[in-house]
């Protein structure tokens, strides 16, 4: 667009006539995305499809790029998951099942890639999700599965290793914290509330910010802390960018952690099997049938080695067999359970594995993918 804008109101005036515009190609759009949902519907095909929305994004970030818009991958990818989301919901509306409560990170991961459309399901406890996806009730569920400081989650390992439910996605989210009040000024603001650990994460900004002598009162969550929060205009609360947005508390700080590379990853669950996308993870379970034997692990990997496959992940677990201390194996590697190399690796080991799921690659924090 080479015309220049000399006023304000003639930028306004062409900002109204492009929204007519993409309104109108939205509208077909959804319209196309109507006719997508009666043909999966028929067929019975999945209508969340990681690997294509990735496809998607991957090309419209680089078109973005040699058009020199002002649209990088972050801001295309905001945009167009919302609309995935959207169009999703025309398709055939689904039900998404997370780890609540309400207003945690699980849920910010679930509402970024479902959008604000999707009906919610809040359970309180991971295995509650899965048994949630196990009896048809929902379709998706969301559960982190490690995080950057703490480690792997347990529970969702063990409980991946008893259950049919597949891996389908997974999304690593940056872990930030918010500071939201109804208060006027900082000086007002005379209790803090947050789930305890939260006011040791955010203590240097507490610290910096005058606020290290105001009464912390701790609670079973930050979305709890969201809700006294909005009904105390001499409080604040330190929790999740959702949660303030949930409870109508503005923010007032964002990003207040001490450490600001905590990441948790989260997978998405459900009982469908992906296409390749050309960029793909895959996890399964281990259980080696000479695991006392010294070097049978060495052996198993090795045939990964062999067969060029990168292992980007091993997790022990307790196997909790009767026969004594025996191990599982969970194990990440890139490629898809369809690709020839790592066909031939299974089938070799096929009464020791067990597929979790095979996934569009996650974008990792570092932007590497």
């Amino acid at each position: 667009m080479n015309k220049e804008y000399k006023t304000l109101q003639e930028c306004r005036e062409a900002i109204d006539k492009i929204d007519d515009e993409v309104l109108t190609l939205l509208n077909e759009r959804m319209k196309i995305v109507h006719r997508v949902g009666e043909i999966k519907n028929s067929s019975g095909g999945a209508i969340y499809r990681p690997e294509r929305e990735k496809e998607i994004i991957e090309r419209l970030s680089k078109l973005s790029k040699e058009q020199g818009g002002l649209l990088n991958k972050s801001a295309i990818e905001a945009i167009f998951l919302e609309i995935f989301a959207v169009a999703r919901n025309l398709e055939r509306p689904e039900k998404v099942a997370y780890l609540g409560p309400e207003g945690t990170f699980t849920h910010q991961a679930a509402e970024s890639r479902f959008g604000a459309m999707s009906e919610y399901i809040s359970l309180n406890s991971i295995e509650a999700v899965f048994k949630e996806l196990e009896a048809k009730r929902a379709k998706f569920g969301v559960v982190p599965i490690e995080n950057s400081r703490d480690g792997v989650v347990g529970e969702t390992l063990d409980l991946l290793a008893r259950s049919d439910v597949k891996i389908v996605s997974e999304l690593y989210m940056p872990i930030h914290i918010s500071f939201a009040t109804k208060a006027k000024s900082i000086k007002d603001i005379k209790r803090i509330y947050s789930k305890d650990k939260g006011f040791g994460e955010c203590r240097e900004f507490l610290t910096e910010y005058g606020l290290g002598n105001v009464e912390q009162i701790p609670v079973e969550s930050t979305a709890k802390a969201a809700i006294l929060a909005s009904k105390d205009e001499e409080s604040a609360a330190i929790c999740s960018h959702i949660a303030a947005k949930l409870y109508g508390v503005p923010v007032l700080f964002e990003n207040i952690e001490d450490v600001h590379n905590n990441t948790t990853r989260f997978v998405i669950l459900s009982d469908f099997k992906n296409a390749p996308s050309g960029d793909d993870k895959t996890s399964i379970l281990a259980k080696l049938k000479d695991a006392h034997e010294a070097g049978s692990l060495v052996h198993f990997l090795s045939d990964f080695d062999e067969a060029k496959i990168n292992l980007s992940k091993i997790e022990s677990r307790p196997s909790r067999d009767k026969d004594g201390f025996g191990y599982w194996f969970f194990i990440d590697f890139y490629g898809h359970i369809d690709d020839e190399n790592v066909k031939k690796v299974i089938q070799k080991h096929a009464d020791e594995i067990s597929w979790l799921g095979s996934y569009a690659r996650g974008e990792e924090p570092d932007g590497e993918e």
